[in-house]
């Protein structure tokens, strides 16, 4: 697009963590980040400068999957132990268990009304919970294979999961039945999710590659090969207008869709980098990995085409909701690869805003959910 970029720039760098951070998710509130880790802890970073951080110890396993509530009032985990804990992100530090699979939970979401989670596994099964009433309501159970994650469509009408058969299945939540099944993978299908209107759904593979579907056609609309090795995530940016993604080529990428290109290579993990999210004003993004390091940084770019883009939607005819997938470039599903004129930037990773920040260990009262 047109108008000026600012260069996204490494805010803080947090550290905490024993072993690699393989999940994050940003508080809604603003005022909180959630990491966790192999070294089986939750950590909550309070984002106000000098606050302290809580460690949260529960799970007798690696934490794979974390995701604040719509409210922000609890954080979900997901662990190798084959439990799911629901966490007051305060200094109670309080958990529910919840019993939930046969095998490593590899993730977790909650709907965007907070009523209900959703939870993929190595038992090859994705099972949706209540979560105020902490039970198990129904199971999905046509992947053939370990299910790597699954997440609610914004309107909690669908899930989207994908795992180690290959595939990216779409769910039908009122008659739970699988409609459709995407499986054009060369590897694994390590992360799915839907964009913010819920148009649109993308995933990516063990084989570096990185897909988008429009759900109105069912169509493959842009196909990304931009790492040199599996990317193990990605977020859209709340605009849907960029993603990034993090790779075990040590890198997080991020895309501009409008234009179907490569934007911006972000170095500063040493070793695989495992998890990434925007923050839900899309204003910072965290990205963690086998470092241990927690990085949070300032968007930027997004600042000034945003807003362009939105003025540009306003006069829109169409009865479609911003942004649309027509403006989308190029339309046809061909394969994007990294061009020269991507900027690379190699920050000294050094926290920017204050010392460590003093971390309180908390135990937790255990609550038992069938």
């Amino acid at each position: 697009m047109a108008s000026v970029m600012e260069d996204p720039t490494l805010e803080r760098h947090l550290k905490g963590h024993k072993d690699a951070v393989t999940c994050a998710d940003f508080n809604p509130n603003r005022k909180q980040l959630a990491t966790g880790s192999v070294d089986k802890s939750l950590m909550i970073w309070n984002l106000a400068p000098k606050a302290r951080a809580f460690r949260f110890l529960g799970h007798q396993d690696v934490i794979t999957g974390v995701q604040f509530s719509p409210s922000g009032s609890l954080v979900a985990t997901s662990s190798k132990d084959r439990t799911v804990r629901l966490w007051t992100p305060c200094m109670k530090g309080e958990s529910t268990v919840f019993r939930a699979h046969t095998a490593s939970v590899r993730s977790v979401g909650f709907s965007q009304d907070g009523q209900r989670l959703v939870t993929a596994s190595d038992d090859k099964s994705v099972k949706v919970w209540s979560v105020h009433r902490q039970r198990f309501i129904y199971s999905l159970n046509q992947h053939t294979n370990w299910v790597r994650c699954a997440r609610f469509s914004p309107d909690g009408r669908l899930i989207a999961s994908c795992g180690d058969d290959r595939s990216v299945r779409l769910w039908d939540t009122s008659s739970r039945q699988s409609i459709n099944c995407f499986s054009d993978y060369g590897g694994s299908a390590t992360f799915v999710d839907f964009n913010s209107n819920g148009t649109c759904i993308a995933s990516s593979g063990a084989d570096s590659s990185l897909k988008i579907w429009d759900l109105r056609t069912n169509k493959l609309i842009q196909h990304y090969q931009v790492h040199s090795a599996g990317i193990n995530c990605f977020s859209f940016h709340p605009s849907n207008n960029y993603l990034i993604s993090g790779s075990s080529d040590s890198t997080v990428k991020i895309l501009d869709l409008l234009e179907g290109r490569l934007i911006y290579t972000l170095h500063g993990h040493k070793g695989a980098v495992l998890t990434v999210a925007f923050s839900r004003a899309g204003d910072l993004f965290s990205s963690g990995g086998a470092d241990g390091q927690v990085l949070m940084w300032r968007t930027n770019f997004d600042t000034k085409n945003y807003r362009d883009v939105l003025r540009r939607h306003s006069r829109r005819s169409t009865p479609d909701p911003p942004p649309h997938l027509t403006d989308i470039h190029p339309r046809g599903p061909h394969l994007h690869l990294p061009q020269p004129a991507a900027i690379e930037i190699s920050p000294t990773v050094a926290d920017t805003r204050s010392a460590d920040p003093h971390v309180i260990e908390l135990g937790q009262a255990v609550y038992n959910a069938t």
